[in-house]
């Protein structure tokens, strides 16, 4: 695939980028994807890994030496390479943190040489503990205190966010920044958190589904083949490059809400369990600006706009919840 053009993919081997990756085959693309396979799995990839127009390096980012060949050569960069899922983020705030900044200015740097376009995956925490009913994309943001390490992928995905609009400003690198809602359907695993792959598993086993907090927090979920077919659109569109969009579902439903739709959509006899958070996450450690505060705080809502998707590419997620339930768990 030397010297040939290819739509380069970090993260490819991840949840949402493997659904990436095979859509963009099937579109007739020739893919480079990098991927160290810390949270992402060879098995995702399982379906293509014969396509002769598909090539995995496995690597960090940083450590890829091929990076400044295969960034010149792409006509496109995906970036969906990042640590996922609440329970690792609060768990290891630190490789969250040097992982996502130190990888994206890499890539950022490597893609710049050449003013390749790059759409950079970010993420609704963005949006922090804004009380706000709905986000849009040019809304301030709050973010929680240094001391709660759950804010830290938040942190991490703004720096991003910045150090991508700076590159765009100064070095006239063509981005688009997608903030991604709750992306969720096949093959995603609640390893790392996940809410719902987490529900159906324990629906599939007769086990109780465990609801942290009071189960009141509302959530959108977004079935990851309607976001695939958004981040293609923005790739095609060359007028959506140093904008931001939300992409996400609108169909608004509380956890508790949710465990029991899985219920009832898998005719599963399973209980439901709220467990509160001081149980489910454990508190910060003393002497480090967080005494005494639990570790994780949570966003009661978090419901995009999708307004300016609509306008920029004629495109609003259609699948509804049930669906996306039944086609989750397969």
């Amino acid at each position: 695939m030397k010297n040939v053009k290819h739509i380069l993919v970090t993260g490819g081997a991840g949840f949402i980028g493997a659904h990436l990756v095979e859509r963009l085959l099937n579109d007739g693309k020739s893919v480079v994807v990098i991927d160290d396979f810390s949270t992402g799995s060879p098995e995702n990839l399982s379906a293509v890994k014969s396509n002769s127009r598909l090539r995995i390096v496995q690597s960090k980012i940083s450590a890829c030496a091929e990076l400044p060949e295969l960034a010149a050569n792409a006509e496109f960069i995906f970036h969906l390479a990042a640590t996922v899922g609440v329970e690792l983020v609060v768990k290891s705030a630190l490789h969250v943190l040097e992982a996502s900044f130190n990888e994206t200015q890499i890539l950022l740097r490597a893609a710049a040489k050449n003013s390749t376009p790059l759409l950079l995956t970010s993420t609704s925490e963005v949006y922090g503990k804004s009380a706000k009913p709905e986000f849009s994309e040019d809304d301030d943001l709050l973010i929680g205190p240094p001391g709660q390490s759950r804010w830290s992928y938040a942190c991490s995905k703004l720096t991003d966010e910045f150090l991508a609009l700076a590159y765009a400003r100064e070095k006239n690198l063509p981005v688009i920044i997608a903030r991604l809602f709750n992306t969720v359907g096949p093959r995603q695993t609640g390893r790392y958190g996940m809410v719902l792959p987490r529900f159906i598993a324990a629906a599939r086993s007769g086990e109780p589904l465990k609801v942290f907090g009071d189960g009141a927090q509302s959530r959108c979920f977004c079935l990851v083949h309607d976001v695939v077919e958004a981040l293609v659109r923005l790739q095609n569109y060359p007028a959506a490059r140093g904008e931001i969009f939300n992409i996400g579902g609108t169909e608004e439903i509380s956890i508790l809400e949710l465990a029991q739709l899985v219920v009832a959509t898998l005719g599963s006899k399973s209980k439901i369990e709220l467990i509160p958070y001081d149980q489910a996450y454990p508190p910060s450690p003393k002497g480090f600006g967080a005494t005494g505060v639990p570790g994780f705080d949570d966003m009661r809502r978090r419901k995009p706009r999708m307004e300016k998707l609509e306008r920029f590419v004629k495109f609003h997620p259609r699948t509804t919840l049930r669906e996306i339930i039944r086609l989750t768990a397969g």
